[in-house]
């Protein structure tokens, strides 16, 4: 990528309101485009295993678990299965993944959309939550586009992080 590019990228983004470090992005060797996609499906993974609410100030009350008796049992399901907490390296790295969102240029934010989306896989089943056919409902346009565009983003990625093509 030539300098001039990445200035006009670099001023495009502090336009748009994001803080970028000062140091830019940090370049990663040997880095391939199936990489980068299971980076963002690691990282969307990770998002959906954060508990949904943390911790709150609000006073707690005390109650009493009811007991369940294989006659009172009528109508009673299993416990859901959650998925582990992440660790903090975890946590980490899917916070630099999705930073890699801003390398996209601002005016391309569907190709954005569309990384984002794609990268958010249910932690224990391993499927995603916005198929190719969904996105491409919410945008209004084919699902093979979608796949297209995705592809595009990744490889605009994949040029920005100074990866092997």
């Amino acid at each position: 990528m030539s300098a001039e590019l990445r200035a006009v990228r670099r001023r495009e983004l502090l336009s748009s309101g994001i803080k970028v470090e000062k140091t830019g992005v940090k370049q990663i060797s040997g880095v391939t485009a199936k990489d980068i996609v299971a980076r963002f499906e690691a990282a969307g993974a990770t998002l959906l295993a954060l508990p949904g609410r943390g911790y709150s100030t609000q006073m707690r009350t005390m109650r009493f678990d009811v007991v369940h008796s294989a006659l009172d049992a009528y109508g009673w399901q299993h416990a859901a299965v959650r998925p582990p907490m992440p660790s903090a390296a975890a946590i980490s790295q899917m916070d630099e993944t999705f930073s890699w969102l801003t390398l996209i240029p601002e005016s391309q934010y569907v190709m954005r959309r569309i990384v984002g989306a794609r990268a958010l896989v249910h932690p224990v089943t391993l499927r995603h939550l916005f198929p190719w056919r969904r996105i491409g409902t919410m945008l209004g346009a084919d699902h093979k586009s979608v796949q297209r565009w995705h592809g595009q983003a990744v490889l605009l990625l994949l040029e920005a992080l100074g990866g092997a093509g």
